[in-house]
C-alpha cells in the first residue's frame, strides 16, 4: 500500500515489485489511480482516484479518503488471492491502522521507511509545535512499532528508526534506491534539449517545498546575472508542489531564457537528459534524504554539484563537487567552474558510475530486501533464487 503516489510513477515501488515477481511471489499493489499503474501485467493494481489535499485540512481529508479506499481495497485482496506480507509504505504514515488488525489475522507487516513525515511538515511548514506534529511523530512511531520488519532507504533513516521507534538493529534492513543498471545503459545525445546553448544543466525528480529548489534557482540567479555565464540551459524535470513558486521565480528574475520547467516526461525523456546534460543539481539540504537525483547522475556519467549534508557525502563525494550546506553563491561558482573544466567533469563521472555498479544499483540492493520478504512469508530462512515464475501471495 502506497497513499501519495501511484505505482506508475513511484520509481522504487516498481523496483519492490518487479524483484518480488521475479523471485516468484505473486505481488498485488494498492494506489492512487493513473494510466501507467498497468505497465507491468504480473502485478496486480488495485487503484482508487485520489483526492489531493493542499491546505492541512486538505490534507487530513485526503488522507482519510485514502485509508478508507485501502481498507475495502484490501478486504478485495484477501479474498481474492490471499495475502502473507503487507508492505506499507511512508508517506504519509497511516497505515498502521490497517496492519494492526491484519497482524491479528496473522499477516506479517513491513513498512517501507523511506521519508520522514515529521522532517516534511517542518520543511513545509517551519514549525515542530502544535498537535499536527506531534500526531506526525507518534504516527511514524506506531507505523515502525507495528511493523514485523522495517526497510530503511539509508543509513541515516535506520538510526531514526533506532532512536524514534526503539527498534532494535535486527528488526532494520537498509534497503537502497539505485537504478538498475539495465535501465542506465548509455544512448545517444539530444541536442535539442541544449535548447540553442553551450551546455545543458538537469534537476530531475519530484520538486517539493522540502527539496532545496529555491535555492538551485537562486543560484542559477547568482551564475547568470552576476557571474555572466549564459550558455547553459538549465532544465528541472519533474512535478512537485514547488514547481509554480520556482516558475515565478525565474519569470521575476528574468531567467526565462536559461531556465525550463517541462513537467513530468516518461523515463525514457529523463534519461534522454540525463545522456545529453553536463551537470547534474543536487540541491538538497535534508541530512537523511538519500539522494535519488544523484544516483541518477552518477549512473549516466553525470558530475553534479550538491550541499554537504551526510547521505550525499557518504553516496557521491568522489562524484560531486560539494559545497557547504545552504550556501548559494558557492554553489553558483562550483557550478560555473565545472562547466569550465571538462577534464574535471570526465574525473567525477568515471567516479560515479562506478560507485553505482559496484555498489549502489538495485541489482546489488534488491538482494536483501527479497530474502527478508521470503523470510516473512515463509517464516524461515532460505537462500531465494529470483526468477520469472509466479508462486506464493505477498
Amino acid at each position: 500500500m502506497v497513499e501519495n503516489v501511484a505505482l506508475g510513477r513511484d520509481h522504487r515501488l516498481r523496483k519492490h515489485t518487479s524483484a518480488l515477481v521475479a523471485a516468484g511471489m505473486q505481488v498485488t499493489v494498492i494506489c492512487r489511480r493513473d494510466p501507467a499503474n498497468r505497465e507491468n501485467p504480473q502485478v496486480r493494481v488495485f487503484d482508487y482516484p485520489a483526492r489531493d489535499g493542499v491546505s492541512k485540512l486538505g490534507f487530513m481529508a485526503e488522507y482519510a479518503w485514502s485509508l478508507l479506499a485501502a481498507a475495502v481495497l484490501t478486504v478485495r485482496a484477501m479474498f481474492s488471492g490471499g495475502v502473507d506480507v503487507v508492505q506499507v509504505s511512508s508517506t504519509p504514515d497511516i497505515y498502521f491502522l490497517l496492519a494492526g488488525p491484519l497482524k491479528l489475522l496473522g499477516k506479517r507487516v513491513v513498512f517501507d521507511f523511506k521519508d520522514l513525515s515529521p522532517e516534511i511538515y517542518e520543511a513545509r511548514y517551519h514549525s515542530t509545535e502544535g498537535t499536527m506534529y506531534r500526531l506526525l511523530r507518534f504516527f511514524e512511531r506506531a507505523s515502525l512499532r507495528t511493523a514485523d520488519q522495517v526497510v530503511a532507504v539509508n543509513g541515516a533513516v535506520r538510526e531514526v528508526a533506532m532512536r524514534r521507534g526503539g527498534l532494535p538493529d535486527e528488526r532494520i534492513t537498509v534497503v537502497g534506491n539505485g537504478p538498475r543498471l539495465a535501465d542506465v545503459t548509455p544512448r545517444p545525445e539530444r541536442p535539442e534539449l541544449r535548447r540553442g546553448h553551450r551546455h545543458l544543466a538537469v534537476l530531475a525528480g519530484m520538486m517539493g517545498p522540502q527539496d532545496g529548489i529555491d535555492l538551485a534557482v537562486a543560484a542559477i540567479d547568482h551564475l547568470v546575472h552576476r557571474l555572466g555565464r549564459t550558455d547553459t540551459q538549465f532544465t528541472f524535470v519533474g512535478v512537485g508542489d514547488y514547481v509554480p513558486l520556482a516558475e515565478r521565480y525565474v519569470a521575476e528574475h528574468r531567467l526565462g531564457e536559461w531556465v525550463s520547467f517541462p513537467g513530468w516526461v516518461t523515463r525514457d525523456e529523463v534519461y534522454d537528459h540525463l545522456s545529453t546534460a553536463d551537470l547534474g543539481l543536487e540541491p538538497n539540504l535534508e541530512e537523511f534524504v538519500t539522494p535519488v537525483k544523484a544516483m541518477e547522475y552518477m549512473a549516466f556519467g553525470l558530475p553534479f554539484v550538491a550541499f554537504d549534508v551526510a547521505e550525499t557525502r557518504l553516496m557521491g563525494a568522489d562524484a560531486a563537487e560539494l559545497v557547504a550546506k545552504g550556501d548559494v553563491v558557492a554553489f553558483a561558482e562550483r557550478m560555473d567552474a565545472l562547466l569550465a573544466d571538462p577534464g574535471r567533469r570526465h574525473r567525477l563521472a568515471a567516479n560515479g558510475e562506478r560507485a553505482v555498479r559496484e555498489r549502489l544499483a538495485w541489482d546489488r540492493q534488491q538482494i536483501p530486501y527479497v530474502a527478508m520478504v521470503e523470510r516473512l512469508a515463509t517464516g524461515r530462512r532460505s537462500p531465494v533464487k529470483i526468477n520469472s515464475a509466479g508462486g506464493r501471495p505477498a
